[in-house]
């Protein structure tokens, strides 16, 4: 039986406006924070360790690999309560260098009928020192966190550079790997930031500056060989991973889409898995890949695991599913490992490339 009905708790919280709805959310994270007690009745109904799906990645264990993608803990505040939703692991952000407030409200909308999400926040959190600080004193020492860093709106492209090294400098020893954002729909001319000459020079400073393993996330909506060559640049440029997909820009997926901010969720699924699969053919066993992008099931999840995922990503369906899914998720993962005839997750790994 479950702690508790998410379908009851997402039956209220969607009455409210979206971004209303996760601050409540947030807020319920935080105070359970404070609760071992609830933490670890929560975590046993839902958080799934097996021997089949354990891996040792960036030099740390992961327990199992489903992962919070970045954007719902945009300052490390949750990351104590995370683990016990059933998370092996999250990354937060998007941190900026300084505190801003994002986009123009309102900016998160949900596409009930489709299961997605559009979202124009546009890098709102509260900057490189604060999020400093949550890290500082988190609890869960063991649960391994990536750190999602992107450029100031205010910024020009000309600095764009200064900020992200900035931000190398502040995390250089903090969380399990950094992930460079420069895909995001929601700050203006952001996306410019994907191009060879770009990508070469943020990798050279982060490699400068920091052991950190640094990774590279992109958008679903450049053509395939656009994108493979970028991620081969960023690899042959350090990159200790490719992170695909962000959110797409394509408004004619839904009729109900704005014509602004980046959509997420199932309408995503097919778009983001075909562009993954193009990188997992060309990259896999060359640089560490991590899908994320409406995976709507376990299912779903193998297919891009055997297309060269080490590590997935849920964000949009979590919000949609709860819990519960990501339980779901990893139990059948370790069904479809068995049926396989796999004993453990690295084997399928990149099978379809095997």
């Amino acid at each position: 039986m479950s702690f508790f009905s998410y379908a009851t708790l997402k039956k209220a919280l969607f009455t409210l406006q979206p971004e209303t709805a996760h601050t409540v959310v947030g807020f319920g994270l935080r105070v359970l924070s404070y609760s071992p007690l609830l933490l670890r009745l929560l975590a046993k109904n839902y958080f799934i360790t097996h021997s089949s799906l354990k891996q040792h990645i960036f030099g740390k264990t992961f327990q199992n690999p489903v992962g919070l993608a970045a954007g719902f803990d945009k300052n490390g505040q949750y990351i104590t309560a995370i683990p016990a939703l059933g998370f092996g692991f999250a990354e937060i952000g998007t941190v900026t260098p300084q505190a801003q407030k994002g986009n123009p409200k309102p900016r998160l909308f949900r596409l009930l009928k489709e299961q997605s999400i559009q979202n124009a926040m546009g890098f709102n959190n509260k900057g490189a020192y604060y999020m400093l600080r949550q890290l500082k004193k988190r609890y869960f020492l063991d649960f391994p966190i990536g750190i999602n860093i992107g450029k100031n709106k205010t910024t020009p492209h000309n600095s764009a550079l200064d900020d992200y090294e900035l931000l190398f400098k502040t995390f250089k020893d903090k969380g399990n790997y950094l992930v460079i954002n420069i895909s995001s729909p929601n700050t203006p001319g952001l996306r410019d930031l994907q191009n060879e000459d770009f990508i070469k020079a943020v990798f050279h400073i982060g490699k400068t500056v920091t052991a950190q393993p640094i990774l590279l996330k992109i958008a679903p909506d450049m053509e395939i060989e656009d994108a493979i060559r970028l991620c081969k640049i960023a690899v042959d440029a350090g990159a200790d991973g490719i992170i695909a997909t962000n959110t797409t820009t394509d408004y004619s997926l839904s009729t109900d889409a704005k014509n602004f901010g980046g959509i997420s969720g199932a309408l995503l699924t097919e778009k983001s898995y075909r562009l993954f699969r193009a990188i997992g053919r060309e990259l896999y066993g060359k640089t560490l890949l991590i899908s994320v992008g409406g995976i709507d099931s376990a299912q779903d999840a193998y297919r891009r695991i055997k297309a060269g995922a080490s590590l997935i990503q849920i964000y949009s369906m979590f919000i949609y599913k709860g819990p519960r899914f990501i339980k779901e998720i990893n139990e059948g993962l370790i069904a479809l490992l068995k049926k396989d005839g796999y004993t453990h997750i690295s084997e399928a790994v990149g099978a379809d490339w095997k």
